[in-house]
């Protein structure tokens, strides 16, 4: 991530010494929680690629450093939110907030970040902007009800799947990569091919995210195999397992999704891998890479798109 972000070192940096001023609140519970997930690090792609994709069409100014803190405390607070909701207790290889602080602290300083990052927002002047944010935030919201209703229903359908990933994970990616093109003063036209490759890219991040879940190592992801499993979630591995996979091995999955149990993990994790469930996933979201990629290739060559295509080739080929 440190070779990518050379191009745009200056802003990177300024992006994060914003984020830490903007967390500072008169209330102490606000700066402890907030400082201990920030802090925590993470990739900050998003961010990266609001001042990439402003470098690759000529312009990162104060602006996009603004911008990029906006999606970057969307981000965490959808963090802290789904961390409660999950009951998950590891994140990014160390306890979670709601692990460290208790649920009602991380609950309400997930308010906190979604509202600064509102102030933040209205301190741009962009009302189409403003109103593109607020639209995604709530698509966000959308998202994650969609998912916890979706929890425990193995009958759950690759169309229902995309839905969600896209709504709670992709829009993201896409609305930062608009609002970036935007606040560039780019053509209507412009915008949308950075929306679409946000959307594309951000499609491709999530399902790579949901092979790791049966393909990676705790150590090296940061966070329990099998999370997902324990949650209910019929990701994309499931999905079609449930499809092509043996007749036990679908009783197998289709029990553990109803339960909410990763207490077979191991035997599901050799039936996504014996059936060609990982496979399927990962050429999914090759495609949509690809899709992504072609979007790039409209923008004028250069470090910054050079930069966007590497982080978009790695948001596949990762283990974490």
């Amino acid at each position: 991530m440190q070779q990518f972000r050379a191009s745009v070192a200056r802003e990177f940096e300024q992006v994060n010494q914003l984020i830490i001023e903007q967390l500072q609140s008169n209330v102490p519970m606000v700066e402890n929680v907030g400082h201990y997930i920030v802090d925590a690090g993470g990739k900050r792609l998003r961010p990266l690629l609001v001042l990439l994709t402003g470098a690759a069409l000529g312009r990162c100014d104060a602006a996009h450093i603004k911008f990029a803190a906006v999606i970057e405390f969307i981000h965490t607070a959808t963090l802290l939110h789904d961390d409660v909701v999950d009951i998950s207790s590891l994140r990014r290889g160390r306890p979670t907030a709601n692990a460290e602080f208790g649920n009602a602290p991380s609950v309400l300083v997930g308010d906190f970040l979604y509202t600064r990052a509102f102030q933040l927002m209205v301190q741009l002047q962009d009302m189409d902007l403003l109103r593109h944010m607020a639209d995604t935030t709530n698509t966000i919201a959308e998202g994650e009800v969609l998912q916890l209703t979706r929890a425990g229903d193995a009958d759950t359908t690759e169309a229902q799947y995309l839905d969600v990933i896209t709504r709670k994970t992709a829009i993201l990616f896409a609305a930062g990569c608009y609002g970036a093109a935007r606040l560039g003063g780019q053509s209507d036209h412009t915008c949308q091919i950075m929306l679409d490759f946000g959307l594309n890219l951000g499609i491709a991040f999530q399902m790579v995210d949901d092979i790791l879940d049966y393909d990676g190592a705790a150590a090296t992801m940061g966070k329990n195999v099998g999370d997902d499993l324990s949650e209910g979630k019929p990701t994309l591995p499931l999905i079609y397992t449930l499809a092509r996979g043996r007749e036990d091995e679908q009783a197998l999955v289709r029990r553990a999704i109803a339960h909410q149990s990763a207490a077979d993990i191991e035997q599901i994790v050799a039936a996504v891998q014996r059936c060609g469930a990982l496979d399927h996933t990962r050429a999914e979201a090759r495609r949509y890479r690809d899709l992504a990629m072609a979007r790039l290739s409209e923008l004028p060559p250069g470090i910054a798109r050079g930069a966007l295509e590497q982080i978009t080739a790695l948001a596949v080929d990762r283990d974490h």
